[in-house]
């Protein structure tokens, strides 16, 4: 992209893309696919430097990928020590606290042990591995920006272009380095907003989600129930004996008993594959299950009952289960399922019973959950029947 205007257009569509994304891969795919475009590449990535493991990993992979390039990789990662100008810019120090610059590698530059025409990329900096990688790929030149974000080395971007097109210059370099400023702001804005989020969907005692996370989430999951047929789970515990816990032995006490259970509900938890473990309020925790069979969910919830049971202080755990897998009837609407889980937890606890409680299996569950409440206490367990 050529001209000082459509690069202008450039950094404000970056900047715009990435404040618009709402969750940190979408972040990072529009700084790839935006610096891409910008500097007239076919490839990007975005690769943030992991300092505790002295290596870069790769964040994301836009634009045309090569064979065995995936979009957002699991473990694609480049030990630091192989790419002797990561390590430059990694410990160099930038007078006057500027950014540092991009530079620019070729496939024509030579790889190590082979003859070469000398180095041609601009920015003073040389790595014949990433050469290697080039013609590897299929690909003519890269651009590489570092990333500084507060004040320190956060990551790299990349971009490329295919052979035989015209090589990167001097002005794609300084224009990557603007982009790689705008991206680091990006990602700031982003990490920013995920603190905020997670604040806002996070119990501040145990580090579960809490019951705003769980409304989102189970709204979500029964609209998938209804599209694609998904069974939906959702467990509800009650941890007995926590008051008198805090009246015998002090809050600070029960505080520990309850991050205890929240402790045991994330590891039953872990069971059920994307699973979310949850604090409602006070003594109230669950788990929302997508996917798993219910028979599966009603095992991992005995399992969550007998661990409880072998806590050092408290009585154990009222557990109910309502599941989309059992004979409920329809569920349209994430207000049923609650109550439904609701009405079995109310169940177990008033029977004392050490095992969960499963609407459908249970036939007064059902008739708790459809007659209205009678009193204060019953709407208190009720607590489905939200607006």
């Amino acid at each position: 992209m050529g001209g000082d205007d459509a690069r202008l257009r450039a950094v404000v569509s970056l900047a715009q893309t990435m404040a618009a994304a709402r969750t940190p891969r979408g972040s990072w795919r529009a700084a790839a696919l935006g610096a891409c475009e910008a500097l007239g590449g076919s490839f990007a990535a975005l690769s943030v430097w992991e300092r505790e493991r002295g290596q870069l990993r790769v964040l994301v992979n836009a634009g045309e990928r090569a064979e065995g390039e995936e979009e957002f990789p699991d473990a694609e990662t480049y030990p630091v020590h192989q790419f002797p100008e990561i390590a430059e810019f990694l410990h160099e120090r930038w007078a006057g606290g500027g950014e540092p610059d991009a530079w620019v590698q070729t496939a024509d530059d030579p790889v190590e042990g082979l003859p070469g025409a000398g180095v041609r990329g601009y920015g003073g900096r040389y790595c014949w591995q990433r050469v290697a990688a080039l013609r590897r790929r299929g690909r003519g030149c890269c651009v590489v920006a570092p990333i500084v974000l507060h004040g320190r080395a956060w990551g790299e971007l990349y971009v490329a272009r295919p052979a035989g097109v015209p090589a990167f210059g001097r002005k794609d370099a300084d224009f990557a380095t603007v982009l790689a400023s705008v991206v680091a702001a990006g990602i700031s804005q982003t990490e920013r907003l995920e603190e905020v989020r997670k604040l806002a969907f996070t119990d501040p005692l145990t580090g579960l989600a809490n019951r705003r996370a769980v409304d989102v989430r189970l709204d979500e999951a029964v609209e998938q129930h209804r599209t694609e047929g998904s069974v939906v789970s959702l467990v509800v515990c009650d941890l007995n004996g926590l008051k008198r816990v805090n009246d015998t032995h002090g809050h600070a006490v029960g505080d520990r008993l309850l991050e205890r259970f929240g402790s045991v509900l994330s590891r039953c938890g872990a069971m059920l594959p994307g699973a979310l473990a949850a604090r409602l309020g006070g003594d109230e925790f669950c788990l929302l299950a997508v996917g798993p069979e219910a028979d599966d969910v009603t095992r991992v919830a005995t399992e969550l009952c007998e661990r409880a049971a072998e806590l050092e202080l408290g009585d154990g755990v009222a557990c109910g289960i309502a599941s989309t897998g059992d004979p409920i009837g329809p569920v349209v609407s994430a207000r049923r399922l609650f109550r439904l889980a609701d009405a079995a937890q109310y169940r177990a606890k008033a029977a004392r019973s050490t095992k969960p409680v499963v609407a459908g299996r249970d036939d007064e569950v059902l008739r708790l959950a459809d007659a209205p409440p009678k009193s204060a206490h019953d709407r208190r367990h009720l607590r489905g029947s939200r607006p």
